[in-house]
């Protein structure tokens, strides 16, 4: 008896390990909100296999983590269609079998037609799918502020010394500084530009409280610091997390451009099938609905309120992000102006 009961454990554990060995690992590297617990759950359920989220908070950051990846780096990315250029020409991500993605039928048409999207198509394959979008405009403390800011400019106002709120990252606040001095393309600055933006970013931090990452990390810091402005680099999604805080806050376009983000999702160079699989699943109704209801996200299936935004200025790929995160680590850790 003793011996039979052996060979059945044995035959048991035979039997069960290439169960266990087969199940299927997805990376996701995104930014917060865009894959939720309940969301993964559902996936992993339907496709036998686990999701690994990661969470990466700015471009810089998003960069570092893809770059450094070993084992076979990461199958997803959400990444903005103006930093995706990098990533092909690095051959980090690879094309996308788009016959694989049914739910592209679900999109709209603006965003079904891809080819009208700078930057998704290389040699006539797709290297990335929209998912959510948004401006990124000037939140202003109502209490402080009477009238809504009509210029990027305002940032620089010197009533509101220790008052701002920026976001830590290099790209987007060199181009922010480019649109304050009235450079004609703000993306592709010479160095001397660069060096003349540099020196207007150490401008700006005296009135810098601080910076910060996340939305959740600015309505900490709006709740216990008399905050008069902060830059949304997560846009609405921003404005959503403050107005559920209970802040009194308004929200303004600058008419001397605001900029504006369209996320994608795109799949890492080492990645299987299963990553077409999960771009699908999330182009489903209960997903794209939960980024706007939940987050206060655009999603790509259904038309949504927009801000009356007279000029709107779509991210584009950058000059140099290299020197763009020399610098600003530089000016952050407190280089004086001479210097630059």
């Amino acid at each position: 008896m003793r011996y039979y009961f052996r060979y059945f454990t044995l035959l048991l554990s035979l039997m069960l390990t290439p169960l266990v060995s087969a199940t299927q690992v997805l990376k996701v590297l995104a930014w917060d909100g865009y894959a939720d617990a309940d969301l993964i759950q559902e996936f992993e359920q339907r496709h036998q296999t686990k999701v690994v989220l990661t969470l990466v908070y700015s471009d810089d950051e998003l960069w570092s983590k893809v770059t450094e990846a070993t084992n076979g780096g990461y199958d997803l990315i959400a990444v903005n269609t103006a930093e995706l250029q990098r990533y092909i020409q690095k051959g980090l991500v690879r094309a996308i079998n788009t016959e694989k993605i049914a739910n592209l039928s679900l999109q709209l048409p603006r965003f079904q037609r891809r080819e009208a999207i700078p930057g998704l198509i290389k040699n006539e394959q797709t290297f990335a799918i929209p998912y959510t979008y948004s401006e990124m405009g000037l939140i202003y403390n109502r209490k402080l502020i009477e009238r809504p800011p009509e210029s990027i400019n305002t940032l620089w106002d010197s009533a509101y010394a220790g008052k701002v709120l920026a976001f830590n990252t290099s790209n987007h606040n060199f181009t922010l500084a480019a649109l304050g001095l009235g450079m004609e393309n703000p993306f592709n600055q010479s160095p001397e530009q660069l060096q003349q933006s540099a020196r207007r970013l150490v401008e700006l931090r005296r009135n810098i409280l601080t910076v910060y990452t996340s939305p959740q990390e600015a309505v900490k810091l709006f709740k216990t610091h008399e905050i008069a402005l902060i830059y949304a680099n997560y846009g609405s999604q921003q404005l959503k997390a403050l107005l559920d805080a209970g802040a009194d806050v308004g929200y303004a376009m600058p008419k001397d451009g605001t900029l504006a983000w369209l996320d994608c999702w795109a799949i890492g160079e080492h990645a299987g099938p299963l990553a077409e699989q999960w771009i699908n699943f999330m182009l489903e109704e209960k997903a794209s609905r939960r980024l706007t209801n939940a987050q206060g996200l655009a999603n790509t299936t259904q038309e949504s309120a927009t801000h009356n935004a007279e000029k709107i200025i779509w991210l584009a790929p950058i000059e140099n992000a290299d020197a763009r995160v020399s610098l600003w680590e530089q000016i952050i850790s407190g280089d004086v102006m001479e210097r630059f």
